[in-house]
């Protein structure tokens, strides 16, 4: 210390030097007490804080809180409107284009109004647009059946309410719509010919057939006159008569009469031959035999 160095006066009015960095702050009923309540500060979080106070439960100001782990999420509104009801669900069409075909899907969370306005579109562009490749013949009809799934579940909802905009209009029913009617007339058309041809058959049925007649067995109907002989290949009562010559050892029966109505008999022994249709109408013969 200098000689001009200043003296510190000592005693009770000395002036008090500042306490070190690491100082302890003094103890007792005089030591400065920490304001409490709402306006005390906050001790920070993380490693900078103090020893001996436990880091905040909630993370500090500015910082995203994390969901809870088993929070459960809200109901899901429509994604055309925002209206609830809504239910997920997925609706098909199909074109075809000669050897080309498209397979067409929307998916999402639809209500009421805008999941049945969504399958009427697609279900009646695919009943137009689906049959024009040989595949797509098939496939139509089975994409058609598909989308009813999602119409019950569209039809098992409430009526929308609290979107943020209208709900699709569902419009006419499937089957009153121009698209139907069209593809509906040529289905009823060949359901009408089906029909027709399954009525005819069943007459043809009922109907007499001709029976074979002299050359059945060579594929070529002959008509039977007086004096031909024959020859049957069949067991009767069937009859399958071939022409043979009257000289020969295949006779077996000679044409004796020529039956042109219906009063007239042949006689005693004799076979009567099958029935011979001609634009005069039916004519038989009677058989008698040459051994």
């Amino acid at each position: 210390m200098g000689p001009y160095a200043q003296q510190q006066p000592a005693g009770p009015y000395a002036p008090q030097q500042p306490a070190a960095p690491y100082a302890q702050q003094p103890a007792g009923p005089y030591a400065p007490q920490q304001p409490a309540g709402p306006y005390a500060p906050q001790q920070p979080a993380g490693p900078y804080a103090p020893p001996g106070h436990p880091a905040p439960a909630q993370a500090p100001y500015g910082y995203p809180q994390q969901p809870h782990p088993h929070a459960q999420p809200g109901p899901v509104g429509c994604q055309f409107c925002g209206a609830q009801p809504a239910v997920q669900a997925t609706v098909r069409g199909h074109q075809g284009i000669l050897y080309v075909m498209r397979f067409l899907s929307r998916s999402g969370v639809f209500c009421r109004s805008c999941g049945l306005a969504t399958y009427r579109e697609m279900s009646a562009k695919t009943l137009w647009q689906g049959w024009w490749s040989p595949l797509s013949v098939v496939i139509t009809p089975i994409t058609l059946l598909v989308n009813l799934g999602p119409r019950s579940r569209f039809h098992a909802l409430a009526a929308p309410v609290g979107g943020f905009r209208p709900s699709l209009d569902p419009g006419k029913p499937l089957l009153r719509r121009p698209e139907t009617l069209l593809i509906l007339i040529p289905l009823a058309l060949l359901a009408l010919a089906l029909t027709v041809l399954f009525v005819i058959g069943l007459f043809a049925d009922d109907s007499p057939s001709e029976p074979l007649t002299t050359g059945a067995g060579q594929g070529k109907a002959q008509t039977l006159a007086v004096g031909d002989c024959v020859r049957n290949d069949a067991d009767w009562p069937d009859q399958d008569l071939r022409a043979v010559d009257c000289g020969s050892a295949d006779a077996q029966y000679k044409v004796s009469r020529r039956l042109d109505a219906p009063e007239q008999h042949c006689a005693g022994g004799d076979y009567l031959a099958a029935l011979e249709y001609s634009p005069d109408g039916a004519t038989t013969s009677c058989l008698t035999p040459v051994r």
